[in-house]
């Protein structure tokens, strides 16, 4: 049965998301006790940012540089940033309480983009990032949002996996990803998503693929000294708030009302 890990840094924990154990509840997943105070709008609205004639921004997605993946205007004046883990509670609780209003009032007003970028810190974790990343990038937001909600689903697999886990963990890397999938229900629940099990499993077996995940991942939490998950990122800057309401006033102070 997986083990839990001690809670640390997640600098730590992303390079070794390749041999880690699976990470089950809170461990380097943070959420706020509470909501901050609400910021007060200022300053004035922005105005809408049409898309291109037959397009809609809801539907335009990005691959970008820094290993995300971006949906909306890429020129948008307001620029979101979530660092987020796919076996992190909060995140799924993030995911379920802000996805469909952030794509519909915000991302489609072509003022605010968001960027998801994967902060893996477990093998299955990783597993499950590099399979959202499978399909073509249309696919990516859809495949993760449906992840986040299957959380608990994956979880329960993990854990009555017994000694299969521990056995998967001892394959070799390009073989440790597919066998992590079918002792956890991914590979069953992303075929059902459109990745072929074939698909799943070439794209599981690149382990230059989950090495660059892991690396980036270490990256950018020594550089935006990322300590938990979810973290924000609004315009460069990191965010202190990591609830939905607290980055919902905080996009609508910055114009996108």
């Amino acid at each position: 049965m997986p083990t839990l890990a001690p809670a640390r840094s997640l600098r730590r924990i992303a390079l070794a998301a390749l041999v880690a154990p699976m990470v089950l509840g809170l461990a380097a997943c943070g959420k706020s006790d509470e909501a901050g105070s609400a910021a007060q709008p200022s300053g004035e609205p922005i105005a809408k940012i049409a898309a291109p004639a037959g397009k809609a921004w809801t539907e335009t997605v990005t691959k970008t540089p820094e290993g995300g993946y971006l949906l909306g205007n890429p020129e948008a004046p307001i620029k979101l940033i979530e660092f987020g883990s796919l076996t992190c509670s909060h995140c799924a609780d993030f995911s379920k309480e802000s996805f469909a209003e952030l794509r519909d009032n915000f991302v489609a007003s072509g003022r605010v983009s968001f960027e998801f970028r994967n902060f893996v810190r477990d093998a299955i974790d990783l597993t499950a990032a590099q399979l959202t990343r499978c399909g073509a990038p249309e696919s990516y937001f859809p495949l993760t949002e449906q992840a986040f909600a299957n959380q608990q689903d994956m979880f329960a697999k993990a854990q009555a996996a017994g000694d299969a886990y521990g056995t998967a963990m001892a394959l070799p890397p390009a073989q440790r990803g597919p066998a992590l999938a079918q002792i956890t229900g991914l590979a069953d629940f992303f075929a059902a998503r459109g990745i072929s099990r074939d698909q799943a499993n070439a794209c599981l077996a690149n382990v230059e693929d989950a090495t660059n995940l892991a690396k980036i991942a270490e990256e950018q939490g020594k550089e935006f000294d990322i300590t938990g998950t979810p973290t924000f990122i609004i315009n460069g800057t990191k965010f202190e708030g990591n609830t939905w309401a607290e980055v919902k006033a905080k996009l609508e102070t910055l114009g996108a009302r």
